[in-house]
């Protein structure tokens, strides 16, 4: 019995030089007070990790991954000499991949993606050295379609670019130079008419009477004047000068399913006149 307790206890002993052991390596600084080596934070009263890391004289370098307060990854961020320079990639709570690229001081630098909360992928982009947007641009729906293409240079709209809808049909063409579009050069689609069995009938009837009192107002506005309009999620739709209910001069916002902004319709006399895209 005696063999047994004197077995246990060292091999909690073991245990115990092993884990202080560790301890000793972790969260140390040097005679000057800097951070050196691997460093651990928690979050204040809990034993959940806040980020961790390896710091040199004080200053964050490498890979570096910090965490939600639930313990789920949230970004990992490749630092030097403290500053973000690297690959860096961020996530959804639920631990779906957010965005993902290269980072160089304050700006996306090369190939950039971002995810819808689904998982599909929702921007295809590349960046410049400079931070801007250079070359083909993608945009998805959250079913895998694509939504808009087109080429950018140094930042702005360059070239032909294209809109679908969700069923991945062509539904306008745009001609842009140094970001403004050519109003001539529009070219808008007439949709393919699918065949809709009764069963998908019976779907589209139920969702057109679920609609929302509040959007059913905003399908009847009908208002002249200086006018700010809302979506649901509170998000500005449109703004600007009317005339019972159509948007003279001023804007329209449109959004994708996260609620990130996608373009801004400009119009004067009650004309399109130009597009901005985010």
């Amino acid at each position: 019995m005696k063999y047994a307790v004197l077995v246990l206890s060292l091999f909690f002993l073991t245990g115990l030089k092993q884990v202080l052991a560790q301890q000793d390596t972790i969260n140390q600084t040097d005679a000057n007070g800097l951070k050196q080596g691997y460093w651990v934070v928690y979050y204040p009263g809990n034993t959940v990790k806040k980020e961790e890391g390896k710091y040199i004289n004080g200053k964050k370098e490498g890979l570096w991954k910090f965490y939600y307060p639930s313990g789920n990854i949230k970004q990992e961020i490749t630092y030097k000499n403290n500053r973000p320079n690297g690959f860096v990639r961020i996530y959804y709570e639920n631990g779906k991949v957010s965005e993902e690229g290269i980072w160089k001081g304050n700006k996306w630098v090369g190939k950039y993606k971002y995810y819808h909360k689904n998982g599909k992928l929702a921007y295809d982009w590349n960046y410049n050295e400079n931070g801007k947007r250079e070359g083909v641009q993608k945009y998805y729906y959250e079913n895998g379609n694509i939504m808009i293409e087109g080429n950018w240079k140094n930042g702005k709209e360059n070239g032909v670019l294209r809109e679908y809808d969700e069923n991945g049909n062509l539904k306008v063409e745009k001609v842009f130079n140094d970001g403004k579009m050519d109003v001539n050069s529009v070219k808008i689609y007439t949709p393919k008419k699918t065949i809709q069995n009764k069963e998908e009938k019976q779907q589209t009837k139920v969702v057109t009477e679920q609609k929302t009192q509040k959007q059913k107002d905003l399908e009847y506005f009908r208002d002249s004047g200086f006018k700010r309009l809302y979506n649901t999620k509170g998000q500005i739709t449109a703004e600007g000068e009317f005339d019972k209910g159509k948007l003279i001069d001023g804007k329209k916002y449109f959004y994708d399913s996260d609620g990130n902004l996608l373009k801004i319709n400009i119009y004067k006399n009650g004309k399109l006149v130009d597009i901005k895209y985010e």
